[in-house]
């Protein structure tokens, strides 16, 4: 015969070996397979709620403790506690901008004290709106007092225990997709929009993070016109693959397009670009790599300056593909203080394409082994793609394809590449 549950006294977390169970308050796989605790809260000592023995779904016993009060129930509230039997008709303490005769008073106030809790609303028999209310403000499922048989109040606290878990999971993933949507906004924003209003050059680009579900990663690009009609690109590559690397990435781009627009070129440029790196970097020992060319403004020359990064590739009608010039390739930034980096003049032609890129593009494996593509194996690559008629996006979309396809699989490291056109 259902016997009144005698009152408990609070086991404490480590006492009860249960504090492992502290970040999920008990609606884990793991703690649902143990048996269930159930904590009753009711105040009537003239009718005290009379709980049957309960069994759970694996036949254990269903551990039960009781509180007279809100101030008793918080005491008890341990972490292996995975239901709570809230009696609506318990007095709640009076809260500031609750309305005095709010029935459902007790209820806000326990949702508030055990957010992670099941809940199931015990109320007067027949009253089965006040119950409905109950669930509607956060209460998993409600139950008549003169219901409470063994079966239906051990199938109903399993039950408030799964939906209880399957909300919290709900809300985490709906949380998770919305951080998820924001990134991805917020990193494509961060990806440049070339300036390139008024001049006749072709612009295409394709950009890979290594970064699994990343938009953005350590390596950067961008291409402006100056009011002069020179045509600046760059390109550039902080080492490492995290969402620090990605943000001093963004930062340098911003800063490069900055200082180009305000007339900084060549050696000054990348200077300023190195004390940027300084003050901006999380360690001392992270530095970045850059290509810099400022094309004229007749499209048949331009400005070549290397800090520790791969010369671009050229192409141009009857000649063969070829790296620029990078004798005089200067140190990364960030590595030594008071760097210099030279700018060098090359000779474009009246008709060429100009493929500036990251080492993304040319560390890849090549089949099983540990042999790279390298960029001897990139211009080869090229030379074959540009014979089979391939150009702008198509040759770069290529490029990137076989790369990956070489190496066996995904690039670990970014890749960006860029493509400038000059078609008279």
């Amino acid at each position: 015969m259902p016997v009144p549950v005698p009152r408990q006294r609070a086991i404490p977390a480590v006492e009860s070996g249960q504090a492992q169970a502290a970040s999920t308050a008990g609606l884990t796989k793991e703690d649902t397979a143990a048996p269930l605790t159930l904590l009753l809260i009711e105040d009537d000592p003239g009718g005290s709620v009379i709980v049957p023995d309960l069994i759970d779904s694996s036949g254990q016993p269903i551990r039960v403790r009781t509180a007279r009060n809100l101030t008793e129930a918080e005491r008890l509230l341990t972490d292996d506690v995975h239901c709570i039997l809230l009696d609506l008709a318990l007095t709640a303490p009076g809260r500031a901008g609750e309305e005095p005769d709010d029935e459902l008073a007790v209820l806000r106030h326990v949702l508030r004290l055990a957010p992670r809790h099941a809940v199931l609303a015990l109320t007067a028999s027949g009253d089965a709106e006040r119950g409905a209310q109950a669930v509607r403000v956060g209460a998993q499922d409600y139950l008549f007092r003169d219901e409470l048989d063994s079966r239906l109040l051990s199938r109903a606290i399993r039950y408030a225990v799964e939906r209880k878990r399957s909300d919290t999971a709900e809300r985490r993933l709906a949380e998770g997709r919305m951080r998820a949507q924001e990134n991805r906004r917020l990193e494509r924003g961060l990806l440049p929009t070339p300036l390139l209003e008024g001049s006749s050059l072709r612009f295409a680009a394709r950009y890979r993070p290594g970064r699994s579900r990343a938009l953005l990663g350590g390596d950067f690009y961008d291409v402006v016109r100056t009011p002069d009609g020179t045509v600046h690109a760059m390109i550039g590559d902080v080492c490492g693959h995290g969402p620090d690397e990605a943000a001093l990435g963004v930062e340098l781009r911003i800063a490069w397009r900055a200082l180009t627009l305000a007339g900084l070129c060549g050696d000054q440029l990348l200077s300023t670009l190195q004390q940027v790196l300084e003050h901006e970097r999380s360690d001392e020992e992270i530095f970045a790599t850059l290509c810099t060319v400022d094309i004229a403004p007749d499209g048949r020359r331009a400005g070549l300056c290397l800090a520790g990064h791969p010369a671009p590739l050229i192409s141009r009608p009857g000649r063969t593909a070829r790296l620029l010039p990078y004798e005089n390739n200067g140190p990364a930034l960030g590595l030594l203080p008071g760097a210099r980096w030279p700018r060098m003049q090359v000779e474009l032609g009246a008709e060429w394409s100009l493929m500036l890129y990251t080492d993304g593009l040319i560390e890849g494996r090549v089949g099983p082994g540990l042999e790279r593509l390298g960029q001897d194996g990139m211009v080869e690559m090229v030379r074959r793609q540009l014979a089979e008629g391939l150009r702008g996006e198509e040759l770069l979309r290529a490029a990137v394809h076989e790369v990956r396809e070489l190496n066996g699989g995904e690039l670990t490291d970014d890749v960006a590449v860029l493509l400038l056109d000059r078609v008279p």
